[in-house]
């Protein structure tokens, strides 16, 4: 469904916003790159139980240290200046508040390791609640205050033990390890590390230990995990106290345990806080995820998927009723993926947020199931928060404009207001984009929807290079929402139009587009691709013959088979991209991942139809390559062996390594590098004009 308007009214509309751009850079400049190490990162709002405060984190950067600093600050929900409570110079995060609003816990490495720490909500110094050897994060309260349970990656085989035995011996083993001159590890098992950190055979275990202090104990022993390990199956805190503080309710990783690295299939878990008795609620073969009680503990209520081994399976909410054990889905009809839940105070109602092409609503739906609706929408909100008396929500809001701030809302969805205002002050001074939301026809037809990013002082009359972006995922969606890594503003700030696409693959866009990208990483999305490409070569201010793409992840291997299937582009950028689908396959980490998406390299026959190294004769585009030692979800072999091909053909490249980053590059110097290093070698390849950019003054 391509947007229709009239050439006269298109052209009109171009040069009024080219006239406001020109009144608007009198006051303001284009966005820099040293704006994204300005911006205070704001996150996590959590309401207080009377409603009247709203405690949220702020992250500010480091530069010249090369790391960032978390504080907790406080804002009345009413409105009005916010006051810090934390100050410390390294990370306080995860606020929570008491039931009875006089504490806030949280967790801090300010001296060391990360432990829990409570802090008056009226102010004061913090004090000290946990001093386990193995850290302690993620603290949840039980409904009476009481206690509080926390996470701890321990070794296994010292958890059946007393609090203290156990904590001595955890401690003695990782003394042992890291004083040793032998740093050789023995491996039994698959994931053996994940994401950037080697497991080194440990579990994430839930303690529980009294608000008032004393010893944690591991309610949760043995050789398994309790939390999701993988950000695929979680979204916020993974378990939760019954109303009556007698039990909690947890999300425990597949079993058994030697088939962790293919399975997706988490369950639900209570375990009685007196006995100890841990009970199996889930037997689903897929994922059931993030227990949540109703108030009036009548029912329990979590997330699911149907599939088992496929992570991107749309995951419905489930209700499940402890008097009877009966289960049911309260979003069957619902084609989109239901994130984090909470319920409101009268147990009748659940919110949710959920993916809606391109935005993320805030949806509701009652306990009898099958009628959602939208609360909040047109941004990407999250962290829902329910005032005591049902009326208010106070939640995060982002858009591809502007970062996260803290914002309120009538439960009817009227009277939406920013609470927070962190970045004001500098916003004022940059001159932001709006971007524009189009949908072109893609493969077979398919609506397919693309944002496109004009740069700052936009000249209709002028033609701009572009750059082409494909998204992660593949199972992820170019959102209307802020970006510290890739950020659509900043590119556009240095001259170019941008092109976001979400094609088959992405989410927001109902089950059957999601699912049409597995065993076809090449195929239909290439297609989508390619014709959204043609959509941005028809428009009258790209310069077809200066056009990049760039990509990280999946979109780092759309990159890669880019090279293969087209010459349309001057140059290419592939982040941490897939080169070669049977390296990939022995060195990734998530192997269910992989069988889902190819297949099982020595049961399927056509398991690399789509792998980029298979059509190596047919390179011939200059790529920029940027992979990072760190990176075990794509390792970093992937871009060695493109960056070796690309030079053993001659074919101008380069390689941007970091032996200290993951999947993503977090510390701040190193992004400084990474972006210099893009948009210099961009602009070798396209030259934007000097006069449209703000980018790396």
């Amino acid at each position: 469904m391509l947007i229709a308007l009239c050439p006269l009214l298109f052209t009109l509309t171009l040069l009024l916003s080219a006239q406001c751009s020109v009144l608007n850079a009198q006051t303001q400049r284009p966005m820099e790159l040293e704006d994204l190490f300005r911006i205070k990162r704001v996150s996590d709002p959590q309401l207080s139980p009377d409603g009247k405060w709203v405690a949220f984190m702020i992250t500010e950067v480091d530069k010249p240290n090369n790391k960032t600093n978390s504080d907790i600050w406080l804002i009345p929900s009413s409105g009005g200046e916010p006051k810090q409570l934390t100050n410390s110079p390294k990370h306080d995060r995860h606020p929570r508040w008491s039931p009875d609003g006089k504490w806030i816990a949280f967790e801090s490495n300010r001296d060391g390791s990360f432990q829990i720490y409570l802090v008056n909500s009226s102010g004061g110094e913090a004090k000290q609640l946990t001093t386990i050897s193995t850290e302690a994060i993620q603290p949840v309260w039980s409904p009476d205050g009481k206690n509080i349970a926390f996470v701890s990656a321990v070794f296994p085989e010292f958890s059946e033990k007393p609090f203290k035995e156990s904590d001595a011996l955890n401690k003695k083993k990782q003394e042992d390890r890291d004083n040793s001159k032998v740093k050789a590890r023995i491996i039994t098992k698959l994931l053996y590390r994940h994401w950037d950190s080697w497991v080194d055979d440990k579990r994430q275990h839930i303690f529980v230990v009294p608000a008032d202090g004393g010893d944690p104990r591991n309610v949760t022993p043995g050789d398994r995990d309790a939390v999701p390990t993988s950000s695929t199956f979680s979204v916020g805190d993974d378990l939760d106290f019954s109303p009556d503080g007698k039990e909690l309710a947890y999300t425990a990783t597949p079993t058994p345990t030697r088939e962790e690295a293919w399975s997706t299939n988490h369950d639900i878990y209570t375990v009685n806080l007196v006995t100890g008795e841990r009970k199996q609620i889930t037997t689903n073969a897929a994922a059931d995820v993030f227990p949540r009680y109703a108030p009036d503990g009548k029912y329990l209520a979590y997330r699911a998927q149907v599939r088992p081994g496929f992570e991107s399976d749309r995951w419905q909410l489930m209700l499940y009723e402890p008097s009877s054990g009966k289960v049911r889905s309260l979003s069957e009809n619902f084609d989109s993926n239901i994130e984090a839940i909470v319920w409101s105070k009268n147990s009748k109602i659940l919110y949710f947020d959920a993916e809606d092409k391109g935005n993320k609503p805030i949806w509701s739906v009652s306990t009898k199931g099958n009628d959602v609706k939208k609360v909040v929408d047109n941004a990407v909100n999250g962290d829902v928060n329910i005032s005591s008396n049902g009326k208010m929500f106070v939640f995060s809001h982002q858009t591809l404009s502007r970062p996260v701030e803290i914002y309120t809302v009538s439960s009817d969805g009227k009277n939406l207001r920013q609470l927070t205002h962190v970045n004001d002050s500098l916003f004022s001074q940059i001159m932001f984009t709006e971007p524009e939301y189009v949908w072109y026809t893609g493969e077979e037809n398919a609506n397919v929807q693309t944002w496109i990013l004009r740069p700052p002082m936009f000249d209709a009359t002028k033609k701009y290079p572009l750059v082409f972006w494909v998204h992660g995922g593949p199972q992820g969606a170019f959102m209307n929402s802020w970006s510290y890594r890739w950020n659509a503003q900043l590119w556009a700030a240095q001259g170019y139009v941008l092109a976001l696409p979400n094609p088959r693959g992405s989410t927001g866009f109902g089950q059957k587009f999601v699912d049409e990208i597995s065993h076809d990483w090449g195929g239909k999305v290439f297609e989508d691709l390619m014709k959204g490409l043609e959509y941005m070569e028809k428009l009258p201010y790209i310069d077809t013959s200066r056009m990049a793409a760039a990509g990280a992840s999946y979109g780092g291997y759309m990159m890669n088979w880019f090279q293969g299937h087209t010459d349309k582009f001057k140059t290419l950028v592939t982040h941490c991209g897939v080169y070669n689908f049977y390296s990939m396959y022995g060195t990734t980490e998530e192997t269910w991942f992989d069988e889902w998406e190819h297949g099982i390299p020595w049961e399927t026959p056509d398991f690399d139809k789509h792998s980029p190294h298979k059509y190596a004769a047919n390179f011939k585009t200059p790529n920029l390559i940027i992979h990072n030692e760190l990176d075990y979800r794509v390792p970093f072999s992937e871009g060695m062996q493109l960056f070796t091909t690309l030079q053993r053909k001659g074919i101008p490249s380069k390689l941007l390594y970091f032996p200290d980053e993951g999947h993503w590059v977090l510390k701040p110097q190193n992004s400084e590098l990474w972006h210099k290093t893009v948009f210099e070698w961009l602009a070798k390849y396209l030259k934007p004009e000097s006069t449209t950019t703000g980018g790396l003054r």
